[in-house]
């Protein structure tokens, strides 16, 4: 960055000996300190001589340690070229021009400067007065960031118009843009659908009265609906009767905000689409209700496993008094023996979308605890999952007596059960119980239920196999045949 500033246009002292007297030579060293951020002596060679610095943070950068050096090795490589025609000009004629050169840093980027060279007597000598562009040149990042952000931004903006144009334009249903803040209301634009359906034209529909679009007496209720959206956000959705044309259409109204101004999003909806959500708003009702009524627990929860719902039943298994006191609250709090087993749920659901009879316990707030059983399904909403249990007791149906020594499992898919319920150390004993029992069977199976034979292939006495026999009920086997 180069500026010109030759003598021919810059304005000096008139009479500079009468005007400033005899400058010595430390009141001239103090005027230039005062007035650069940073001043350097050179010498004929090149050679710095001297250095005043106006800022401590130019010291920091050790630029104080320069007196010795050649000007030009303390810039850059791309600034060397620079420096020499700041001391050619400074030595000759020429009119000086200001030029910025770039000084490495060793603790960040460089340190730009701009610099003006001027000779001082007989000897060669030039002084280089410099100013710290720092602070200009990270004003000017910040302008060309904030001008980055703002075409971004303008360029989000523009496509999302683009997007919201493309779907006023292709919508199916009729859609008027009213202007809430007159009076009459106006329509400020219409799609398509909504120009077809009125039989006109879009300029002639802009502009028009919204109330002389329907019925002559319809057009207060219409207004009375706007004022209405317009004062509470939301209105109930009205039918009205096009004017000039036969059969009913449900009119529904939100608001919006543009620019300072409020505006109506009107949309006319066929008889037929308008009477297809109040039955599905019934349907829904309905079901809402019977899932309230159900005997067992319904819940509700979000992709971060907190409850959105729960029905009467879940609120009476956990012993609480309203749903408010469940909404929000993590389902793990009264779910599952750990986090664990809604942890093992939740990622089923991700993966197969349904889990039935998932065998878990249920905790209420005064920590009883009850066998449990839970079927959940998985569904999207806004794009993110959620989550519904049904949960149904089961501990009465179960089997009561799993730790006990004579009732453990008779295979291995009813060990599986077992996981969560009890500990690993009596699953294990279980486990060893069940192989010692089939080993003993398939060993009698062998041998023609010939116990001394079986306890030698076995490799145990026949006092401990009658023991095992009694143990796991075989005793029922025929008796020995050698006895």
């Amino acid at each position: 960055m180069e500026y010109s500033t030759s003598n021919e246009i810059l304005s000096s002292f008139r009479a500079p000996k009468e005007s400033l007297g005899d400058l010595d030579s430390e009141a001239a060293a103090k005027l230039i300190a005062a007035t650069a951020d940073i001043a350097l002596v050179i010498d004929s060679d090149g050679l710095i001589t001297d250095v005043s610095l106006g800022s401590r943070e130019l010291s920091e950068e050790g630029f104080a340690g320069w007196i010795g050096k050649p000007w030009i090795d303390t810039v850059t490589n791309e600034s060397r070229a620079k420096i020499e025609d700041l001391l050619n000009d400074a030595r000759s004629d020429a009119p000086h021009r200001e030029r910025q050169v770039n000084h490495p840093s060793a603790s960040g980027p460089d340190v730009p400067v701009r610099y003006t060279a001027i000779q001082f007597g007989n000897s060669g000598q030039l002084i280089a007065i410099g100013r710290d562009l720092r602070a200009l040149a990270e004003l000017q990042q910040k302008l060309v960031e904030a001008q980055q952000e703002m075409e971004r931004e303008y360029t989000r903006l523009r496509n999302a118009e683009t997007r919201y144009r493309l779907l006023f334009q292709i919508a199916s249903e009729a859609v008027l843009i009213v202007d809430a803040t007159a009076s009459p209301r106006k329509i400020v634009e219409a799609n398509p659908a909504a120009v077809e359906l009125l039989s006109t034209t879009k300029d002639k529909l802009s502009g028009r009265d919204l109330g002389s679009v329907f019925s002559a007496k319809d057009m207060k209720a219409v207004d009375e609906m706007v004022a209405t959206v317009r004062a509470g956000g939301h209105a109930d959705d009205i039918t009205v009767r096009l004017a000039n044309q036969d059969g009913e259409f449900g009119l529904s109204a939100s608001i919006f905000r543009q620019e300072g101004s409020v505006y109506c999003l009107i949309r006319i909806i066929p008889d037929v689409q308008h009477a297809a959500p109040a039955d599905a708003k019934r349907t829904e009702s309905k079901m809402l209700r019977l899932i309230e009524e159900m005997p067992d627990g319904f819940v509700v929860v979000g992709q971060d496993k907190r409850i959105l719902m729960a029905n009467t039943a879940f609120i009476e298994f956990a012993q609480l008094a309203t749903a408010e006191q469940v909404v929000g609250e993590p389902l793990d709090r009264w779910l599952g023996r750990t986090s664990v087993d809604l942890d093992v749920l939740t990622a089923n659901l991700r993966k197969h979308g349904s889990v039935r009879q998932f065998s878990t316990i249920l905790r209420d707030e005064f920590g009883a605890t009850e066998q449990v059983e839970v079927s959940a399904v998985s569904v999207m909403k806004d794009d993110k999952p959620c989550y519904g249990f049904s949960i149904r007791t089961s501990g009465r149906r179960r089997v009561n007596n799993v730790t006990s020594a004579v009732n453990f499992p008779k295979s291995a898919g009813q060990l599986t059960e077992l996981i969560g319920r009890i500990s690993m150390k009596e699953i294990v004993r279980d486990t060893t119980d069940m192989i010692e029992r089939m080993c003993i069977e398939s060993a009698l199976e062998l041998t023609g239920n010939n116990r001394a034979s079986a306890a030698e292939l076995l490799g145990m006495s026949r006092q401990s196999l009658y023991a095992k026999l009694h143990r796991y009920g075989l005793s029922d086997f025929e008796e020995d045949k050698s006895n």
